[in-house]
């Protein structure tokens, strides 16, 4: 590999624009790196790209970026099929919906695109990374690289290694993370990782004291910030992450370790009247132009 212990790959790609893509795109333009977002088509990919540049306005803005914008995001470039990456991408990183067969095609694809000596990682939350890893050719320099939201302002990346991850692989990862300005945490494959799992197991349980009435979403909430000093209680949280994300990540936490991850109703019913969150601007809070209010 071209780099240092503590400098990140020169060309970086990112498959998949959303909120999450795009906010890794700007990690790794800001660490100095020239990024190739591939994204399904041109609409989606100047969408993606509109994201990356009204994160980086933001950091500037909060005093984040020292370097103009425009300057930054000329080291963006988008592309509409894996198979147009550059051969000297040093890292690729997956970005796409929790769909294993949509990432297997994605990784794949990126394999036969890239190099011998490109790192695959995939931005899973919860999905197998050893399942991943066996459909590639060179499992040996996949890993999952878990990103959190929002990815310019979290400090931490939690790295899932499978048993057929190369140490050398880690080890480049870990210098990458810390070229980034954040700090890794490296856990084996195991369903939910260290993150989800416990996340999902108290975010679940916040939901069903809202179906009991113990106590307000609110209420509940404030409880777990200023009594665990959490920066966030757990149902905003679970706004922000998406009650939809989080009722797919806890159907597959109950397949995997049993009932006690087993969605409550009331989460089954709030998706499926479409109060998502903050995407939707309500779900056990209100939220407005991206502004929680407590109810």
């Amino acid at each position: 590999m071209s780099t240092s212990a503590r400098d990140v790959p020169a060309t970086v790609a990112v498959v998949g624009g959303g909120t999450m893509g795009a906010g890794i795109v700007q990690q790794f333009l800001t660490a100095g790196a020239d990024v190739v977002l591939v994204e399904a088509g041109d609409e989606a990919a100047r969408s993606g790209v509109a994201r990356v540049a009204a994160g980086l306005d933001g950091a500037r803005a909060r005093g984040k970026l020292d370097t103009a914008p425009s300057q930054v995001l000329a080291r963006l470039s988008a592309v509409t099929d894996i198979a147009d990456l550059p051969s000297g991408v040093g890292l690729v990183v997956e970005a796409v919906p929790e769909r294993p067969d949509l990432k297997i095609a994605v990784l794949t694809a990126a394999e036969g695109a890239v190099g011998e000596d490109a790192v695959l990682a995939s931005n899973t939350s919860s999905l197998s990374v050893t399942d991943l890893a066996a459909a590639l050719k060179r499992p040996e320099r996949f890993l999952g690289t878990h990103f959190f939201n929002p990815v310019p302002a979290s400090k931490l990346v939690e790295i899932v290694r499978a048993p057929q991850t190369a140490p050398e692989v880690l080890a480049s990862v870990r210098g990458w993370v810390a070229a980034l300005g954040k700090t890794e945490i490296v856990v084996r494959d195991a369903p939910g990782f260290a993150t989800s799992r416990l996340g999902v197991a108290l975010g679940l349980e916040a939901i069903r004291m809202v179906e009991e009435e113990v106590a307000s979403p609110a209420d509940i909430d404030t409880a777990m910030e200023l009594g665990y000093r959490h920066p966030m209680g757990p149902l905003r949280l679970t706004d922000l992450v998406g009650l939809d994300v989080r009722l797919a990540i806890a159907e597959h936490l109950a397949a995997e370790l049993g009932d006690r991850f087993a969605p409550p109703e009331l989460l089954r019913r709030m998706v499926a009247e479409g109060r998502l969150g903050k995407k939707t601007g309500q779900g056990f809070h209100i939220w407005d132009e991206g502004e929680h209010k407590r109810e």
